[in-house]
């Protein structure tokens, strides 16, 4: 059990328990609990409970509670609030905006038990009439409502590429003979998935069906299927799961067409020909030799998206993509100053230890207090113990950075002197995210021209699956960011993914350049730069244009330079 999954139990043991209006105390115990385990970076599987004690925020209850979980999957008092709280109760705690007690409100009060019947109160108009709600929280949670609905049966990409790798697993070992690979949308790394999708190679598609229907994480729907094709249900990730079964012979054939999208395929590239046609006329031995008989360079299937690559493959232009060994440090980056787990030392070291030469460390600005933000004495407390740490840790190099909040009118949330104190600024918006685009636009575009901007954080604030971002001229931003010379960062978080692919080819084509920032809240977060780096090349970004492949020496003199320019 990883600790990610544990500190979840717990978090929602706290939930349930405040749902239930239970003791305060009993509350505050979990969630102190909670705390003490994100500050942890050892596995808690496999600790005796003597040993789970020792661990700070920790007493003898949690510790044998986590025992239990290590155990059995879950714990007993966890088991007991779930049986008394309805399932559709328990998925409106996910919903934005409103915690336990407003939950319990609806329930209570309304008589709502599912998510369902929570929507048909907001169209009702009897959500607005409880106390401490009102029209406008009746209709967040509606469209809360409506996006999670649209979103039923997907996932992130960093859920779907594990489910899928392990599903390949299985398959793999249930036929070691067989020749079969991973296609479709996690292959092509898009943001969200909605189907697994693999090729089989087959020349018996009936005993083939019957070993595939043996495996206890597939779930076959009869109806959907055919004789050349299995389609149906991962169990453990509950997204539909389509498997090709094809002929030998028709492999890489078919790998390609189901590793592309229709613009990638169905697109002329020569004499009216497109690959479609070229792969159904003849077989090729690999995706390779598809390309090549086209008169094409190999296109990788993150670029198979039907916009300029194929047009560069028959140039032999296509870019030199980006690649995770080729950053050579971590900007953006919260510690135990804001909402970090970890405090300033560990994520340095921790940075150091995984072989980058720098970081940025840009915790939350005054304006968001709901998040530690700093106040003018904690920036200049914390530019000291950086200076101290950067002697102690040289040759690598702690740089001054601060997430500023972009204010409703598009300024920064510190005066002049204290906004010139850091190396370097991400400015980003993070509250009044109900803006139509004139409104975001004008701000981001006021943000950019300030001089102290070095970088734009998560462009359109969006979180994926769990919220649409403002709306935003993306155009009129990257142009923003050129004319202004402002970094543009593509967020790493896996629920964030901002700058979107689909802009990186503009903003490169601008000369803008990109940072791949993790947004890192705790060293882990260090890991997700790999998505970033994914997102990247799917716009076609190369190690050139990316701002943090430059060495600590670089960027040091790039951040001084862009300073001495304010002056």
């Amino acid at each position: 059990m990883e600790n990610k999954k544990i500190i979840k139990l717990f978090k929602l043991t706290a939930e349930l328990l405040e749902l239930h209006d239970e003791n305060p105390f009993k509350v505050r115990s979990y969630t102190n609990a909670v705390g003490a385990l994100e500050l942890l970076e050892e596995p808690l599987e496999g600790k005796a409970q003597a040993e789970l004690e020792k661990i700070g925020g920790v007493g003898k209850g949690i510790a044998a509670k986590i025992v239990e979980i290590n155990s059995t999957g879950s714990f007993e008092e966890l088991d007991q609030m779930l049986a008394a709280t309805p399932p559709g109760v328990v998925e409106m705690l996910r919903i934005k905006g409103i915690g336990p007690k407003k939950v319990r409100n609806l329930w209570k009060e309304l008589g709502t038990e599912t998510v369902e019947e929570l929507l048909e109160a907001c169209e009702q108009d009897r959500v607005s009439k409880l106390k401490g709600f009102g029209a406008k929280t009746q209709e967040n949670i509606k469209q809360a409502l409506l996006f999670t609905q649209q979103n039923s049966g997907k996932l992130l990409y960093a859920e779907a590429e594990a489910s899928a790798e392990e599903l390949l697993k299985s398959i793999k070992e249930a036929m070691p003979q067989a020749q079969v690979e991973l296609a479709g949308d996690v292959r092509r790394r898009m943001e969200i998935v909605e189907t697994l999708q693999f090729v089989l190679a087959t020349d018996e598609p009936v005993h083939t069906q019957e070993a595939l229907n043996k495996l206890s994480i597939l779930e076959q729907n009869v109806k959907l299927s055919g004789p050349m094709v299995w389609r149906g249900q991962h169990t453990v990730s509950n997204l539909h799961t389509e498997i090709k079964l094809v002929p030998s012979a028709r492999f890489a054939n078919e790998l390609l067409l189901q590793s592309a999208s229709v613009g990638h395929v169905a697109q002329p590239f020569k004499e009216g020909k497109n690959l479609l046609a070229l792969v159904r006329e003849q077989n090729f031995a690999s995706e390779e030799d598809a390309y090549k008989a086209a008169g094409m360079a190999y296109i990788v299937p993150e670029l198979r998206e039907g916009t300029t690559e194929l047009q560069l493959a028959l140039d032999n232009k296509l870019p030199q993509l980006l690649e995770l060994s080729d950053l050579a440090g971590s900007l953006h980056n919260h510690s135990t100053y804001s909402d970090g787990a970890h405090t300033l030392e560990q994520m340095a070291t921790y940075c150091r230890d995984m072989g980058y030469q720098y970081l940025g460390i840009s915790d939350h600005s005054k304006t968001a207090s709901y998040a530690g933000g700093l106040r003018e004495g904690d920036v200049l407390r914390q530019q000291k113990e950086v200076d101290e740490l950067n002697k102690k840790l040289a040759p690598f190099k702690i740089f001054k950075g601060i997430e500023s909040d972009i204010l409703g009118d598009g300024s920064l949330d510190y005066d002049a002197d204290i906004l010139s104190t850091f190396d370097f600024i991400v400015a980003s918006i993070h509250s009044s995210l109900n803006m139509d685009e004139k409104k975001a636009t004008n701000r981001l575009i006021s943000a950019i021209e300030n001089p102290y901007t070095t970088m734009l954080g998560h462009p359109t604030g969006r979180l994926l699956l769990r919220r649409k971002g403002y709306p935003i001229n993306h155009k009129a931003v990257i142009d923003a960011c050129a004319a202004n010379n402002v970094i543009i960062e593509i967020n790493s978080n896996p629920w964030r993914l901002d700058l979107d692919w689909r802009w990186v080819q503009y903003a490169l084509e601008q000369g803008v350049m990109l940072s791949i920032n993790p947004d890192a809240h705790h060293t882990s977060g260090y890991h997700d730069m790999r998505y970033g780096v994914l997102v990247g090349r799917k716009g076609g970004l190369t190690k050139e244009l990316t701002f943090n492949t430059k060495s600590a020496e670089e960027v040091e003199k790039y951040f001084r330079e862009r300073k001495e320019k304010v002056k």
